[in-house]
């Protein structure tokens, strides 16, 4: 629709006269408030220059503390465009938001926004969004009441059940929900019956989850955006902070900067975060497993490693000397492209030029080998002795407000809220938190009658990830191990353009008995499949600015959010529209037991006391709502590299009270800035690695004899800890072996003594209801969890030591037969048949037809499936095409000019696209690179007219998984978009 940036009425050259005039003409100052509304970017937008008045900036004085507008209310929230966790404060005028800041005193992002966080005031204000209810009636699109709707979709449901089974209906959840929003969303899930429960996490950092929780303990980032400025070495891999995150990139710049720093940045493509690099260094899409192997082999050769580290706190990196041999620098080049010279510059000074950390993102992650890349990464950090201290550790970039948050309570389908799992210790306990009968809990699951007879429930059983929903709903019934296929899709705040292969999703979506999207924007799932007819259901949902409640930034730290204004249109709060469900549902009353519902909607400070309750094992258990809400009213108390408040009533804690924050709210633990660090007690915040691989491993020697070795800490410990060495976690049962029993409190034991029943001592520190066992291990200085090694050899896993393994359709099949991918086998109720696609690939010379690496990522002005920024008329000016970044070589060759139209086409499905080229040495020759935000164009067909009238975003694209191919990583179902192949002509 937009085809040119914003008229102008003047030239460029009579705009800087207008400037000039204005630099000769203004006699009086403004301050910095001032500035930002007049430019535009108060209200969240992009004001011509004309509009500001240059000369009269002047230094803001301290007073100026207050809201823009005289007799605006200043709410706080938080940014949803990215999980860096920036403060987003709305100005708001009888209810109005009429002005918008950045949070200048939040101690993340000091009163900076980047684009997208400077025009996200317009998300709550849009014109594209939905206004009301609306259902496909014979292809129309139909307005309905909220009654009309939660009454016939709640019928349709329960007959679906009846039918199918509760595991035939799929609870799509968000990373834009609230923590509140997302825990009760799983909860809702448990409580229909089903692990089919999952968020974007599961696209974009499910591997690192995995990977980094198996290597040392929680599946988290392990230090902060600030702590970056502490590092001597910053290494990149698979990530574009510079578009992706761009407050982030402030730190790494001044720490860059303030230290000197080592920039290091590998990537296939010339990032704009790559331009700012010391070294640059070009990689094969899908080898990061070579490089990084390449690395080890010089840092081990030249005895670079951290030995005193590895023998104290690592189990198995002898495993990983062996495995690094294969890959000498002449291998690692043959595979990756990279140079052995330059790989052992950068192994040198991230081995020696201390502190180093090591940042990732997507680019590392979606990949058929995701978790083993992670695992890769993590080890290198052990190697080097670059965890558990300032500067060090993994620094792992979310792409959602509260993708970590969504995470950690629970929307995946291995798991429970905080990582309890799935098996029937963990049902007992959050049946015990919610005081709802287990066996009721377990009976409003599936049962499957084996061929043997056996009865087995899925209450145990992983579910179906959200990348293959759509297989679980095609194939045929006896190939998916449940029930019945996905018959519903509900939907809450997912796009449906996000996930690969999507001329199989638009099949799927077809294919369904039932589709309910509760968004703000319709989303792609309400455009992409024209045959379907009847039995969709748009829900208008609030924005995260038209709620309250906590989110949970990727560096750990929990923020408060205020709601900025109510619900706009016919809106309705996420966690209204559960409730309302539960209502219809008939189980509302069990559910919401414990949490006040005021006017239908669940008050959030009551669903956060309850995640407290439960939240032991992730220490969840700390952030009461009023310590969460002080945190953001103090900001101006929090140091900004330390994040820690010297000052105020939130002295000595850090900000956001990043878990794990033990204990109850009232013991006020700080929560822990740094993963891992016994440089600090427990009690200020410290830690070590976790012991939750088991005390001791049985090995089998070379010459067949076995062996028990120790998986405890060697001989180092937190600062002030009564155990000298390592500990397993504690129990009731370790608490009386140590003769620190004695110190519970009589309410205490009580409590313990309930949950554990006939057998209290082995009650532990992660489902002791009381916090007793927790706060006894704290003041005897010792850490919940236990004391032991991290894992280079993740026993259990797939690939114990990571592989490298070709992606599915591999521009060098040569190498296949050496690095094949693993055995088909069947993963998350389905059969991963990433073997066979590899092995046809490879038969077929697909990469002959499609000789071009396809990768993605993101771009500075859209996020996520781009529903709400390509509807911000702001934004959409600023990028109005899909388009592909081309070599020249490769451009010239195909007679492709740049700007011009193409047609990419797919190794699957005859699938294609038609965008723009960019034509730019950004990627190297035979890579492509595609921005992921697109949709509303499939297989070059305008599908704008598919939308409900005035709801079509502003911009419209294809998008590049319409061309996206097969390959699953098998510990997640992580998708494979960036190492798949293409090819592109002249349209």
């Amino acid at each position: 629709m937009l085809i040119k940036k914003t008229n102008r009425a003047r030239s460029e050259t009579a705009s800087r006269g207008s400037v000039a005039e204005s630099l000769a003409g203004q006699a009086t100052g403004l301050d910095r408030r001032t500035f930002l509304r007049r430019s535009g970017l108060a209200g969240g937008g992009f004001a011509a220059l004309s509009a500001l008045q240059v000369g009269s900036v002047r230094k803001a004085e301290a007073a100026a503390a207050g809201p823009l507008t005289a007799g605006a209310v200043a709410k706080k929230n938080i940014c949803t465009h990215c999980s860096v966790g920036c403060t987003v404060i709305g100005e708001v005028v009888n209810g109005v938001w009429v002005g918008q800041e950045p949070g200048w005193d939040s101690p993340i992002n000091r009163g900076s926004h980047c684009a997208k966080g400077a025009a996200t005031r317009e998300l709550v204000h849009g014109d594209r969004r939905l206004r009301y209810p609306m259902k496909l009636v014979d292809g129309k699109w139909t307005r309905i009441s909220w009654d009309v709707a939660i009454n016939e979709i709640g019928d349709k449901l329960t007959a679906i059940r009846a039918k199918s089974g509760a595991d035939s209906v799929y609870w799509l959840g968000s990373a834009k929900f609230t923590n509140e929003g997302a825990y009760l969303n799983r909860k809702f899930a448990a409580f229909w019956g089903t692990n089919n429960s999952d968020h974007q996490a599961r696209i974009c950092h499910s591997t690192t989850v995995a990977g980094v929780a198996n290597t040392w303990g929680y599946g988290a980032m392990t230090n902060s955006y600030t702590d970056i400025r502490n590092s001597k070495t910053i290494m990149i891999m698979g990530g574009n902070p510079a578009e992706a995150h761009p407050v982030s990139l402030q730190h790494v710049l001044e720490g860059k900067e303030l230290q000197r720093a080592n920039m290091i940045v590998i990537d296939p493509r010339m990032t704009r975060t790559a331009a700012h690099a010391t070294e640059y260094v070009r990689i094969r899409s899908g080898t990061d497993i070579p490089v990084i192997y390449g690395m080890l082999w010089h840092i081990f050769k030249n005895g670079w490693e951290d030995k005193q580290f590895i023998e104290q706190r690592v189990y198995g990196m002898d495993d990983i000397r062996k495995e690094v041999e294969k890959y000498p620098p002449d291998v690692v080049e043959q595979i990756s492209g990279v140079p052995g010279a330059q790989l052992e510059r950068v192994a040198k000074m991230f081995a020696t030029q201390k502190p180093s950390t090591l940042i990732w993102c997507m680019g590392a992650t979606q990949h058929t080998v995701g978790t083993a890349n992670v695992r890769a990464f993590c080890i290198a950090l052990l190697a080097t002795g670059n965890v558990g201290a300032a500067g060090t550790g993994a620094n792992i970039f979310r792409g959602h407000t509260n993708v970590q948050g969504a995470t950690d309570l629970g929307l995946d389908v291995v798991t429970l809220p905080l990582y309890y799992g799935l098996a029937e210790g963990a049902w007992k306990h959050w049946s015990r938190v919610w005081e709802v009968p287990f066996e009721w809990l377990a009976d409003r699951f599936d049962k499957n009658t084996a061929a043997d007879g056996k009865v087995t429930s899925t209450m145990n059983t992983p579910g179906i990830p959200s990348t293959r929903w759509f297989d679980a709903t095609l194939y045929d019934k006896k190939d998916v191990t449940q029930k019945d296929n996905i018959k519903a899709m509900m939907v809450f705040g997912h796009g449906g353009n996000t996930v690969t292969r999507m001329p199989d999703a638009q099949k799927g979506i077809e294919a369904l008995d039932l589709l309910v999207v509760a968004d703000p924007h319709p989303t792609t799932w309400a455009a992409l499949a024209p045959g379907r007819k009847n039995n969709t259901y748009l829900l208008p949902i609030a924005t995260s600015y038209e709620t309250a409640g906590s989110r949970t930034a990727s560096n750990r730290a929990i923020q408060w959010g205020e709601q900025i204004v109510k619900p706009i249109f016919e809106s309705k709060d996420d966690n209204e529209v559960m409730y309302l469900l539960a209502k219809k549902l008939g189980f509302a009353d069990l559910m919401f037991k414990n949490i006040k519902v005021e006017n239908n909607v669940p008050v959030p400070e009551d669903v956060l006391r309850e995640i407290n309750r439960g939240g032991w094992s992730t220490g969840y258990c700390g952030q009461s709502p009023e310590r969460l809400k002080s945190h953001m009213a103090n900001q101006k108390d929090f140091d900004m590299l330390t994040q820690k408040a010297s000052t105020g009533p939130n002295k000595g804690d850090y900000y956001g009270l990043p878990w794990p924050c033990w204990g109850t709210p009232e013991y006020k633990h700080p929560g822990t800035p740094l993963l891992y660090n016994p440089n600090l007690s427990i009690k200020e915040g410290g830690g070590t690695f976790r012991a939750r691989f088991g005390v001791e491993r049985e090995e089998t020697l070379p010459d067949g004899t076995k062996r028990k070795v120790s998986l405890l800490g060697n001989g180092y410990y937190s600062k002030d800890s009564e155990i000298k060495d390592g500990y397993p976690q504690f129990t009731l049962g370790v608490l009386k072996k140590l003769g620190w029993d004695k110190d519970l409190t009589e309410a205490e034991l009580a409590v313990i003594n309930t949950v554990g029943g006939a057998n209290p001592d082995s009650v532990s520190w992660s489902i002791d209801l009381s916090g007793g066992i927790q706060r006894v291990a704290i003041e005897h200085g010792c850490i919940p969890y236990g004391n032991g090694k991290a894992r280079a050899n993740a026993f259990g896993l797939p690939d114990a030591i990571p592989t490298h393994r070709e992606p599915i359709y591999t521009p060098r099949p040569d190498l296949v037969a050496k690095y094949p991918t693993l055995p088909n086998a069947r993963q998350f109720r389905m059969p991963n048949i990433g073997f066979d696609v590899q092995k046809a690939a490879v038969d077929k010379g697909i990469a002959k037809q499609f000789p071009l690496i396809l990768t993605s990522g993101r771009l500075v002005e859209y996020e996520g499936g781009g529903e709400e920024t390509r509807s911000n008329k702001w934004l959409a000016e600023l990028q109005q095409d899909m388009f592909i970044e081309i070599n020249p070589s490769d451009a010239a060759e195909r007679g492709i000019k740049d700007g011009a139209w193409v047609w990419v086409t797919g190794a699957e499905h005859s699938s294609k696209a038609r965008m723009k080229a960019l034509v730019t040495e950004r990627v190297g020759k035979g890579v492509t690179w595609c921005p992921f935000h697109f949709a509303g164009w499939f297989q070059g067909v305008d599908q704008r007219g598919n939308y409900p009238k005035g709801t079509d975003p502003v911009v419209l694209g294809e998008s590049v998984n319409g061309i996206t191919t097969y390959g699953f990583d098998p510990v997640t179902g992580m998708q494979e978009p960036k190492a798949t192949l293409c090819q592109v002509r002249a349209a």
